[in-house]
């Protein structure tokens, strides 16, 4: 394998290793849970792109032709994601959860 394909495919799996972590640390920080709902769907979403992005270019260059299974597993997770967050925090609404001082708004409370 080329050196520049290897230093792609690492590039690719630090930076998505990097936004899982930040997302993980975002999960445990935050005060509340819609700030923790925010850094976990953002830090996963780029993660877990980042890892299947360099799985598609190793897998691609190791045979001939493009890898294409990637695409449906990113293509699912980027429809997903976004979804069940909305409904995690539509729930979390219904159900009035306290949140912390300092978070702005709250619309069941009108």
């Amino acid at each position: 394998m080329p050196l520049w394909i290897e230093v792609l495919v690492s590039l690719f799996l630090v930076v998505g290793s990097l936004f899982t972590l930040i997302g993980a640390i975002g999960l445990y920080r935050l005060p509340d849970f819609f700030t923790r709902l925010h850094g976990p769907t953002k830090g996963t979403t780029l993660g877990v792109g980042g890892v299947i992005i360099a799985s598609m270019i190793f897998f691609s260059s190791q045979v001939p032709g493009l890898s294409l299974h990637e695409l449906l597993i990113t293509l699912f997770l980027f429809i997903t994601a976004p979804v069940s967050a909305h409904m995690l925090s539509k729930a979390a609404m219904q159900k009035k959860v306290k949140l912390y001082e300092r978070t702005r708004g709250k619309p069941w409370e009108s």
